[in-house]
C-alpha cells in the first residue's frame, strides 16, 4: 500500500524553486543592464574621441573623412573609472596632405593606439591630454598621385612580383620607346620614401653609349625621396612595400598624444 505525504510538503520547495527561478532572471536582467551601460558609455567616449582625432588631423593641414573610433575591451566602464583603454582603433579615409604642391593621397589610414591614458574629465570637458603609450599607422599611398609627384608625362607605376614597376613611353634620339623596369623601394634615413630605378630598359633602344646614357638620366630623373605629409599622431615611417593597391606604408610612434590639447 502506497505512503502518502502531506500535500504542504511541496509547497517549500515550490516556493524555493520559484525563488531560484525569480534571482535567475533578476540577474539576467542586471547583468544586460550593465552590458547595455558599458556600451552606451564606450559610444559616449569613441564620440568624445572622433572629436579630439579630428582636431588632431586638422592641425597637420591634411584633410580626410569623418574618423572612426572604436574603444575596445570589457569591461569597458572599469576602464573609464581608471583613466586607462587597451585599444583604440581609429580608422581615417580619404586622407589627402600637400607635398610639392601636389596632394598625396592615402584611401585608408588605420592607427591603432594601445594603453591610452584619458580622465574622465578630459572625456567630459574635452581638457586634457589623451596620450597612448604605442601607436601603429598603416596606410596606402595611390600609385596615381606617386607616379603625379615623378612628374613625367604618361607614366604609371604598379606592383610586380613584389616591386615597383615603371612604365613611361620616351623619346631618345628621336626614337619614340617605352620605357620598363622596376624601383628599389626603402624608407631613407630622413624618413621619407625613397624609389631608386636603377635597371631600366627600352625595347628598341640604339646600341650606343649616348642612348644609354639618356636612358640611366631619364632613370635618375625619376629616383627620388618622396616626403609624405605630415602624419597625424607623431606617425614616423618605418617600412614601406609595394601592392597591388598602392604602396603601403607602416609608421609607429610612442608615448605621443592622439589629441590637441586643450
Amino acid at each position: 500500500m502506497a505512503e502518502a505525504y502531506p500535500a504542504n510538503e511541496e509547497r517549500p520547495r515550490r516556493r524555493g524553486r520559484k525563488v531560484l527561478v525569480t534571482l535567475l532572471v533578476l540577474l539576467v536582467i542586471l547583468a544586460g543592464l550593465l552590458v547595455a551601460a558599458d556600451r552606451i558609455a564606450a559610444g559616449v567616449a569613441e564620440r568624445a574621441i572622433t572629436d579630439q582625432v579630428r582636431q588632431e588631423v586638422a592641425k597637420q593641414d591634411a584633410q580626410s573623412s569623418e574618423p572612426e573610433v572604436k574603444v575596445s575591451g570589457f569591461p569597458f566602464l572599469t576602464q573609464v573609472l581608471d583613466g586607462k583603454y587597451e585599444r583604440i582603433s581609429i580608422k581615417l579615409t580619404d586622407v589627402r596632405g600637400s607635398v610639392r604642391g601636389d596632394a598625396v593621397t592615402l584611401p585608408t589610414l588605420d592607427v591603432d593606439a594601445r594603453n591610452v591614458r584619458a580622465s574622465l574629465e578630459t572625456l567630459r570637458t574635452q581638457q586634457g591630454d589623451v596620450t597612448a603609450e604605442t601607436v601603429d599607422g598603416t596606410g596606402t599611398i595611390t600609385y596615381e598621385s606617386l607616379a603625379k609627384l615623378l612628374d613625367r608625362p604618361g607614366l604609371t607605376l604598379s606592383e610586380r612580383d613584389g616591386t615597383l614597376a615603371v612604365t613611361a613611353p620616351v623619346d631618345i634620339l628621336g626614337q619614340k620607346l617605352t620605357v620598363t623596369g622596376a624601383a628599389v623601394v626603402t624608407v631613407s634615413k630622413e624618413g621619407k620614401v625613397s624609389l631608386r630605378f636603377n635597371d631600366l630598359d627600352a625595347e628598341g633602344l640604339p646600341n650606343i653609349p649616348l642612348a644609354r646614357t639618356l636612358l640611366n638620366n631619364y632613370a635618375k630623373g625619376i629616383s627620388i625621396d618622396v616626403p609624405l605629409p605630415e602624419l597625424p599622431f607623431q606617425l614616423a615611417l618605418r617600412e614601406v612595400r609595394p601592392l597591388p593597391q598602392g604602396l603601403a606604408v607602416t609608421a609607429a610612434a610612442k608615448n605621443v598624444p592622439i589629441n590637441s590639447a586643450g
